[in-house]
């Protein structure tokens, strides 16, 4: 008898702790989505870790990102200015990409989903755009846990698998308390990862198109990637 009782009570554990993580994943989601209505624009510093598992070493890149979410009459607005190791700059605007490599005197133009390499980043940014209605429809999430990220910040660990195929296997989402995204990761299918880091935030300040546009001299000519 008391087996059994034990036994009960195990799976009333179990069935009580699913129950409330779901609970919790239901308000971080709700925390996001709030979060996703009220952003305007951002600002940050941003750390960017892209990890080749082939070769097993890691690149950090560090720099400045400016974001317009999208809305009916736009797309998403994403510009990032690389000042670590070495200076680029990058323009995403919806699923097209312009890359600037002064060094190298190097445009590329293209599209999101082919990017490669620094362009990629795009990928790990985007889900900051995302309402709670688009994660839900394009992933299954899962709650992993608290954990602290750069500077002690508390943060809620998301994992996020594609439900339909994608060029990459899984995602990971690291939110704070007001639902803001600060850090992101992309889990390529070779093992390969993206990691995005917010620090410094300004939030809904203003930015307009123009911030977003890359000039470089005329003489160049882009090449499609």
């Amino acid at each position: 008898m008391r087996k059994t009782f034990l036994f009960i009570l195990f799976f009333a554990f179990i069935f009580a702790s699913q129950a409330n993580a779901q609970l919790l994943l239901n308000e971080i989601l709700k925390r996001m989505d709030e979060h996703h209505k009220a952003l305007t624009s951002l600002q940050a510093r941003v750390i960017m870790e892209k990890y080749n598992a082939q070769l097993d070493e890691t690149d950090v890149t560090e720099g400045i990102v400016k974001y317009l979410p999208k809305t009916s009459k736009r797309p998403m607005y994403i510009r990032l200015d690389w000042t670590k190791p070495v200076a680029e700059q990058i323009s995403v605007i919806g699923k097209i990409y312009t890359l600037y490599r002064p060094r190298l005197n190097q445009v590329y133009v293209g599209k999101t989903d082919e990017a490669r390499n620094n362009a990629k980043v795009g990928n790990a940014l985007g889900f900051i755009s995302m309402s709670r209605q688009e994660l839900k429809a394009n992933y299954t999430v899962n709650y992993l846990g608290k954990e602290k990220i750069r500077g002690d910040i508390e943060t809620w660990h998301l994992e996020l698998i594609p439900k339909k195929p994608t060029n990459y296997k899984s995602a990971y989402l690291w939110v704070d308390v007001d639902g803001m995204p600060r850090q992101a990761r992309v889990v390529e299918s070779n093992g390969d990862t993206t990691t995005i880091l917010l620090y410094d935030i300004q939030k809904n300040i203003t930015l307009n198109g123009a911030d977003f546009e890359i000039k470089y001299p005329a003489n160049i000519k882009p090449i499609r990637g």
